[in-house]
């Protein structure tokens, strides 16, 4: 497989998640609606699977696409409008689409590789800090206290970090959890074990690499509204779920929520790769550990995904929608045909003729009453896109004998197939 058919085929998945990510957010934004008296467990669950199905669903089209299956090369609009009989595939914001997909896929490339390099400089970060930070005995044994009571079979490593305003839980196989040195010397020893209560709930729970996998998704589809708002959703429920956790090992929801109100004073610093006690509205945590109450609705969360919908129904509506002129029974139709000697010969792309790559491609065409080409679509790819181009290029150059019905000229589609032949 050639370059320009990678790079057509990252492209066109990219840009077929606006819609479905689109769609998948609104999904999930309704079920944690209908949940929104469930346990925590249930919605981080819901917001979990909603997030795998971004990945899985862009994932899954672009390995169809890269082993060869031409039936997705289309538009943009035709899918978001529901394939409706007669829309044109190409033209209006897919052709725009069409033009563009090499700066498309190098700025989303770009924009991955920053946040990849930022999410290993965090790895890299809290791998030293494990490494190289001071220890303090007194709680580390405090710390194998709690990791007998929570039942955790690793030993869990314990470092006191200058520079940190909230604790934070790293590692899955040797997990550590890191102490801001501010807080060993001014929080109250009983409100600072309730925190560290609340990061062995999250080594428990295995969420440092949930949360991997997110910072990788996050990553990947960086460009769509909705993957933030769901990755968003998993973490405040998993907040609650620690929470809730850590107060029940404890005895004291009380006692946790004056740990996380103490922690509020603080300036924070957000340490995405890791599980730390500052994740979520803390006061919201707060006020869930004091008086338990069922999750409120919140559309307000949900206007960016509703944005994007909207962009894409409006960029479904400038795209021209000329449906086949429909014939009574008793009408005598004709449909338009070339004027092959009015063609130019396609010319054979370069790189595609040192590699003796042949295939049919077929064209559909918009003819006007007039004979004029107004508008193309491919039907069925040769497999190459290059060849796709330069037989579009040429024969929407062409002049038609217009399509008829009951002798009069009457704009209508119409198809021609190209056999590229190397030799």
């Amino acid at each position: 497989m050639s370059a320009a058919e990678i790079v057509n085929a990252i492209g066109w998945t990219l840009v077929h998640f606006s819609w479905q990510g689109t769609l998948v957010g609104c999904q999930t934004a309704l079920a944690l609606a209908l949940l929104r008296k469930a346990r925590p467990e249930t919605r981080y669950l819901v917001a979990c699977i909603g997030l795998l199905l971004c990945l899985a669903w862009p994932a899954t089209e672009l390995f169809i696409r890269l082993s060869g299956d031409s039936g997705f090369e289309g538009g943009f609009a035709i899918v978001l409008a529901g394939a409706a009989e007669g829309v044109a595939q190409d033209g209006g914001w897919s052709d725009m689409f069409r033009r563009n997909l090499g700066w498309i896929v190098g700025a989303w490339a770009l924009c991955a590789l920053f946040l990849a390099l930022r999410m290993i400089a965090g790895l890299l970060w809290v791998r030293r800090a494990a490494t190289h930070e001071a220890r303090d005995p007194a709680w580390q044994a405090r710390v194998d206290r709690l990791a007998t009571q929570f039942g955790l079979a690793r030993p869990v490593r314990l470092r006191v970090v200058d520079g940190l305003s909230s604790p934070v839980t790293a590692g899955w196989w040797r997990p550590v959890v890191l102490v801001p040195a501010s807080l060993v010397t001014t929080m109250p020893p009983h409100l600072l074990e309730a925190l560290l209560a609340h990061e062995l709930a999250h080594i428990g729970r295995h969420d440092y690499l949930v949360n991997l996998l997110q910072n990788v998704i996050e990553s990947l589809l960086f460009y769509h509204p909705a993957v933030w708002w769901i990755s968003r959703r998993i973490r405040v429920e998993r907040e609650r779920i620690a929470d809730a956790i850590a107060a029940r090992q404890l005895g004291e929801p009380r006692r946790l929520a004056l740990a996380l109100s103490e922690l509020e004073k603080l300036q924070f610093s957000n340490h995405h790769l890791a599980q730390a006690a500052n994740g979520g509205d803390l006061m919201s945590r707060i006020k869930h550990l004091v008086r338990p109450d069922t999750e409120a609705l919140n559309w307000k969360a949900a206007i960016p995904v509703l944005g994007f919908a909207l962009a894409g129904l409006a960029g479904c509506a400038q795209t021209p929608a000329s449906s086949p002129v429909t014939v009574k029974t008793d009408s005598i139709a004709n449909r338009p045909i070339a004027q092959f000697d009015s063609c130019e010969r396609p010319t054979y792309p370069a790189e595609a003729l040192a590699r003796n790559i042949e295939g049919t491609v077929t064209l559909g065409f918009l003819v006007s009453a007039e004979g004029a080409v107004r508008d193309t679509a491919l039907r069925e790819s040769s497999g190459d896109t290059s060849l796709d181009e330069a037989a579009r290029t040429a024969l929407a150059k062409c002049t038609f004998n217009p399509g008829t019905v009951n002798g009069k000229p009457t704009e209508q589609w119409t198809e021609v197939q190209y056999v590229w032949v190397s030799k």
